[in-house]
């Protein structure tokens, strides 16, 4: 939690470089960016103008929000950096960026996408279940995106891979602002 009153609450988000197969998951992101800017509070994200994460950074800017882009010289291309930020980190690695993304953050939300989203997003929800961290971890459950790998996750409690209290640090919401709310505590 950001226990400094002077600066904003800070948010890193996961999500996708793609737009997802319908507008959902883009009216999503715009949704969170525009909750993020009314409550003050900062967002940080992987630093790309495409897919998912562009929509985001764009909804947060638009609305009068502040956003940190964190994205690793090798993807600046490939990924299209945001030229518009209010910050943009260029870092040597991924493993820099992720450093960067989960330094920064006061709280994390997973929003639908792929691969790289589901690698951060579980990385710091294993270090909260290790108490590295005490920081809050959400996901923002955009039309369903979620449901199935909630139920394998539930699986792997009942199978004690998981222990039920760690499955249940994972706050599941389907509206920005209720998410907010829960990270904010």
């Amino acid at each position: 939690m950001n226990t400094n009153t002077n600066s904003p609450f800070r948010v890193t988000v996961f999500c996708g470089a793609s737009s997802g197969a319908t507008e959902d998951y883009r009216h999503a992101a715009a949704s969170l960016g525009q909750s993020m800017a009314s409550q003050g509070v900062h967002g940080i994200y992987g630093g790309a103008n495409v897919g998912i994460m562009g929509v985001f950074a764009d909804s947060l800017l638009r609305h009068g929000g502040t956003v940190t882009g964190v994205i690793p010289k090798m993807l600046v291309d490939i990924e299209i950096a945001h030229p518009e930020l209010s910050e943009l980190i260029i870092t040597d690695s991924m493993t820099e960026r992720k450093q960067h993304l989960y330094r920064m953050a006061d709280a994390f939300i997973l929003m639908p996408g792929g691969l790289g989203s589901f690698e951060e997003f579980f990385e710091v929800l294993t270090w909260l279940k290790l108490e590295i961290h005490t920081k809050p971890c959400g996901m923002l459950n955009t039309k369903n995106y979620f449901d199935k790998l909630l139920d394998f996750l539930d699986y792997a409690v009942s199978q004690g891979f998981i222990q039920s209290k760690h499955r249940e640090m994972i706050i599941v919401e389907t509206e920005p602002e209720a998410l907010l709310a829960r990270l904010k505590g």
